[in-house]
């Protein structure tokens, strides 16, 4: 999504206008499209990373979105990769002085994961099977599809939203970031990272910043509520179901400066901290 993103000027457009909103959304379209089908466990499934994350495949992608009007999700299909080979989850994010620097996001997947703790330890169990593709085009509980890549099999890992995030700047830890949130957290990180870098927001501003998500299908563009309705106008104007839902993410971040480190909780959910040592 950011080298799609990356060839249009956002910055000109402004935080959180229509057009910047519309691209956003049209590039999450074309990224969730190809995580239905390529993203699985890679011990299981040739995943082809190379390609997806490839400029010369982003500079493919960049021509599909319509600057006046937004695609269906339903002409919209994964991709080929190929050609270009050669609710309970938490985030937390550390930086020092030495430049050490964690990003880290862990799940249990839905209320206490399987329900099962282990003996003597306090720990629950995860439960992942929803995240597993338990039929090639049937959603699981989030709305996601997926393809062979990610069918259950024994001993394979299946996979996860979790999208833990450190950003280098002249090869050095800048911004370290995450979240919880199902595949919402992907899009999330999008905006957070898209509001630093091209909007020059400080973090707590990229943090408290509204957001929007689209995962492809069901083709829905949902905003959190607090958007100015003049630009849910032009968003529907352009095609998109808009759709007002709760907040979306949790982001957890850290912030290296010249003047030294800035942390930032989301204040859409309670029980999250930021501290300084």
């Amino acid at each position: 999504m950011l080298n799609i993103l990356e060839g249009f000027p956002l910055g000109d457009l402004g935080p959180n206008s229509a057009n910047a909103l519309h691209l956003m959304a049209e590039s999450m379209k074309l990224a969730f499209s190809d995580r239905s089908k390529y993203l699985g466990d890679p011990d299981w499934w040739d995943i082809p990373i190379k390609g997806l994350i490839s400029k010369k495949y982003a500079t493919e992608l960049r021509p599909k979105i319509n600057l006046q009007r937004t695609t269906s999700s339903k002409d919209i299909k994964p991709e080929e990769i190929d050609p270009y080979e050669s609710d309970e989850t938490t985030h937390i994010s550390v930086m020092d002085q030495f430049g050490n620097v964690v990003s880290n996001t862990t799940t249990l997947n839905f209320s206490f994961g399987s329900g099962i703790v282990v003996p003597g330890t306090g720990m629950f169990l995860n439960n992942e099977m929803d995240n597993f593709t338990a039929k090639p085009g049937v959603p699981n509980s989030y709305g996601l599809l997926g393809d062979q890549a990610n069918a259950i099999q024994p001993t394979k890992r299946p996979l996860s939203s979790m999208s833990p995030v450190i950003l280098l700047k002249d090869g050095k830890p800048f911004l370290a970031t995450g979240s919880p949130g199902g595949p919402r957290l992907i899009n999330a990180i999008l905006q957070v990272i898209i509001n630093v870098i091209d909007h020059g927001m400080n973090i707590a501003e990229a943090t408290n910043t509204l957001r929007i998500h689209h995962q492809w299908k069901p083709d829905k563009l949902r905003v959190e509520k607090g958007f100015n309705p003049d630009t849910r106008r032009l968003l529907e104007e352009k095609g998109h179901r808009v759709r007002v839902t709760n907040s979306l993410g949790s982001i957890q971040s850290v912030l290296k400066t010249k003047e030294g480190f800035y942390g930032s909780s989301d204040p859409r959910r309670s029980g999250a901290l930021t501290l300084g040592y």
